[in-house]
């Protein structure tokens, strides 16, 4: 079993920035992958970014260039760094965790989930 616990989230104007964090816990040696995912009001979720344990990475169109996911393995903690902050990222932000290292987007391939941590950006 993993747990993940996010942290983070928060308010903040349009054009600024939050980095959110995830702290994985329990057998984390057999984790292939970590992602982040975001769900909106009357939105379906969907995949924002996810790394590969040996650091590849893998983002959607929407967050190209604004957004950075990171780890670090020593402290079994996912970040995700998130600049020029629009008023449609506002959602749900949860941490997802899969055996694979395929670098997916979609939450069916992930096997662990987080609580999800709120942020809204405001215009």
């Amino acid at each position: 079993q993993v747990q993940l616990v996010e942290s983070g989230g928060g308010s903040v104007q349009a054009g600024g920035s939050l980095r959110l964090s995830c702290a994985a816990y329990g057998y984390t040696y057999s984790i292939g992958c970590m992602g982040w995912f975001r769900l909106a009001p009357g939105k379906e979720r969907e995949g924002v970014a996810t790394i590969a344990i040996e650091g590849t990475t893998n983002y959607a169109d929407s967050v190209k260039g604004r957004f950075t996911i990171s780890q670090d393995n020593a402290k079994n903690t996912l970040y995700l760094h998130m600049n020029s902050l629009e008023p449609e990222d506002t959602a749900m932000y949860y941490c997802a965790a899969t055996y694979s290292s395929g670098l997916s987007l979609l939450e069916r391939n992930y096997n662990y989930w987080g609580q999800g941590t709120q942020v809204t950006v405001s215009s």
